[in-house]
């Protein structure tokens, strides 16, 4: 058997302690590997909460609502029409007097009679305001109503077509003349008698009689 020389020895054990460093470094690289995993996904940072930035609609105030509409039905004005005012074509007017002749000291009561002879209703201001009588013996006027009339008012009825109406007070001529200027005096002239033929004439509501009512004065 051959002595190793001394050369040769070194060289053997420099190789053996190379593959032994080799070999120990690539055990140490594999544990490192295993340990350190640097193949493996590293985890997302999961994002931080930051503020929106998305604008959020700002409050409004509605509008107010604008209340329901009545739906009940309005009222039926045909079933109460209102009445026009009277015309004078529509109406008849009369002087009436409760006789025709009156002895000594009889004072003839006079009234009106009103009709409408229109075909609807109508209204008319029937007060005593609007009431004249008048007394003549042909031209001559002796007397009239208004002249010292007292209180006079008013009153507006409705007349229905073919309705008549009477003046509920008559009034009284005391067969004198009048005149503004005489209603306190007692002693005013009498209208002479003895047959004397008069005429009553009415207006009412500003419209008058078309024909006139003969009395006799006894």
């Amino acid at each position: 058997m051959h002595a190793v020389s001394p050369a040769v020895y070194r060289r053997r054990r420099l190789v053996f302690f190379t593959a032994l460093i080799l070999v120990i470094a690539a055990i140490g690289v594999g544990i490192w590997l295993a340990i350190a995993q640097p193949w493996a996904a590293q985890p997302t940072p999961a994002p931080t909460s930051t503020a929106s930035t998305t604008p959020t609609a700002s409050a409004t105030t509605a509008p107010p609502e604008s209340p329901a509409p009545d739906s009940s039905p309005a009222p039926d004005q045909s079933e109460n029409p209102v009445a026009a005012p009277c015309r004078g074509t529509d109406l008849t007017i009369e002087a009436v007097t409760d006789a025709d002749s009156y002895p000594a000291g009889a004072l003839p009561a006079l009234s009106i009679s009103l009709t409408n002879e229109g075909a609807s209703a109508c209204t008319l201001d029937v007060g005593s305001a609007t009431q004249a009588f008048t007394v003549t013996s042909g031209e001559d006027v002796w007397w009239r109503s208004t002249d010292c009339q007292e209180n006079p008012s008013g009153m507006v009825v409705t007349l229905e077509a073919g309705q008549n109406v009477t003046s509920a007070e008559p009034v009284t001529w005391d067969r004198t003349r009048s005149d503004v200027s005489t209603c306190a005096d007692e002693n005013r002239a009498h209208a002479p008698s003895g047959g004397a033929s008069y005429h009553v004439g009415v207006s009412i509501g500003g419209f008058d009689s078309l024909d006139t009512k003969q009395i006799l004065l006894y």
